[in-house]
């Protein structure tokens, strides 16, 4: 997402003591809220939301249960950002987040099957599909979300 600013200069003096105000702005502050703001969006996505951020409801799974938060220990809990020069991201670490992220078929490479339990009953299959579930990106609620506060920020400067 990219953020513009536009200024109407009536009074010279007042608008070059507003662009000397935000040339000594520290943009990691803002970085940051909207880091934090990003992760708690994701991690929202993944316990109640269960959509992608284009609203798609994600694939049921085959246990029936919560879909991506079998126990919350591994791809919920790996959600987090990093604020660099100018930017920030946010996202998973977990080794295994792109399988959910852009969906993935796995086959059975040293044995005759793959072997899992569903619903407590032994399953075997040569290989599975696991179905595109994306939980990172922004909706537009979470864009607006995250302009709003962007607006506010500056508009703070500007006083």
């Amino acid at each position: 997402m990219s953020i513009g600013l536009s200024v109407t200069v009536g009074d010279v003096a007042a608008a070059n003591a507003l662009i000397a105000r935000f040339a000594e702005l520290d943009e990691a502050a803002l970085l940051e809220t909207i880091g934090t703001i990003g992760e708690s969006q994701t991690r929202r996505r993944i316990e109640e939301e269960k959509t992608s951020p284009d609203g798609v409801a994600w694939p049921p799974n085959q246990e029936g249960g919560s879909i991506l938060l079998r126990t919350g220990e591994h791809l919920r809990d790996s959600i987090a950002f990093e604020v660099g020069t100018g930017e920030v991201h946010w996202g998973s670490s977990w080794e295994y987040a792109h399988v959910h992220q852009d969906g993935a078929v796995i086959s059975a490479k040293s044995a005759p099957a793959l072997s899992f339990l569903i619903r407590g009953r032994r399953r075997m299959a040569k290989r599975v599909t696991i179905p595109k579930r994306e939980f990172v990106g922004l909706s537009a609620e979470n864009g607006a979300e995250i302009e709003q506060v962007t607006i506010e920020w500056l508009s703070g400067l500007a006083r």
